[in-house]
């Protein structure tokens, strides 16, 4: 027992930090894809590069010769200078056809700015890709414009050879495109549909009155062009539906404090 006269040491417990932070409650998934499937896919993809003959072509830089060789080589550079500068002119931009490469978005940042232009028609992903998260957004992007979008197995393994790449982790086509249009046409129906809690496509038909024809009015004629476009495509805008949030429990940080203002004495300081 310690005197009373003494004084007793009291230790102060350290205050816990703690920040707020809100989750999703959600996860977002890849849809599966069939066997089946995916071989037509992968099938498809790889006979559709080797009609185009689309290739990526990269020309490794040569050493310069020693001091000692140049003049050695002087004659050989002025035989085979012009005939290099005619291929390489040709070929200088890696692609050998650059109207088709303008067609496609290849690659995971690629397909990701043509996805927030609303470009695309089509999106594929390579399972591969490691981690999951570098593709994960792809889905949200997807859902939110009614792209139809999936994940391929192999894909990387198929393609990357016959575009002469080392990896095609995202594909996307374009809705200008014209090469890959058919193509395009049979690999959508068989891609499942993504599944996002928040984003439901609804299909609508158009209005028919007894004689045919809707009825316009003039202040109509200006949204006459968006409506020729969207006359095709079955899926329209997606409805967004915000579910209620349920807070489970409310923490205050302890280390936030308020600043107080600084006072004139402070400032001549």
């Amino acid at each position: 027992m310690p005197a009373q006269g003494g004084k007793v040491s009291v230790r102060k417990s350290k205050q816990i930090a703690v920040k707020t932070s809100l989750n999703s409650p959600y996860a977002l998934q890849w849809s599966i894809l069939d066997g089946t499937d995916m071989h037509f896919i992968l099938e498809a993809l790889e006979d559709v590069m080797k009609q185009v003959r689309l290739k990526k072509i990269e020309f490794r830089r040569k050493k310069k010769p020693s001091l000692s060789k140049k003049q050695d080589k002087e004659q050989w550079q002025a035989v085979e200078a012009p005939e290099k500068n005619k291929t390489e002119d040709a070929k200088a931009h890696g692609w050998t056809d650059l109207s088709i490469r303008g067609q496609l978005a290849i690659g995971i940042n690629e397909v990701t700015r043509a996805l927030e232009k609303n470009e695309l028609l089509l999106v594929l992903v390579c399972k591969s890709a490691k981690p999951a998260m570098i593709t994960s957004h792809l889905i949200l992007l997807s859902a939110s414009r009614a792209i139809p979008a999936c994940q391929v197995p192999r894909l990387s393994e198929r393609l990357a050879p016959v575009l002469g790449l080392t990896s095609v982790l995202a594909l996307g086509f374009k809705r200008s495109t014209d090469a890959f249009a058919e193509v395009a046409k049979t690999i959508i129906p068989r891609i499942p549909r993504l599944d996002v809690p928040w984003i439901q496509h609804e299909t609508e038909q158009p209005p028919v009155q007894a004689g045919g024809l809707t009825q316009s009015e003039p202040g109509e004629c200006a949204s006459s062009s968006k409506q020729k476009r969207t006359e095709g495509s079955q899926l329209l805008s997606p409805t967004v539906t915000l579910k209620a949030l349920k807070v489970k429990k409310i923490i205050p940080n302890p280390n936030k404090r308020r600043k107080l203002p600084k006072t004139k004495k402070r400032i001549s300081k």
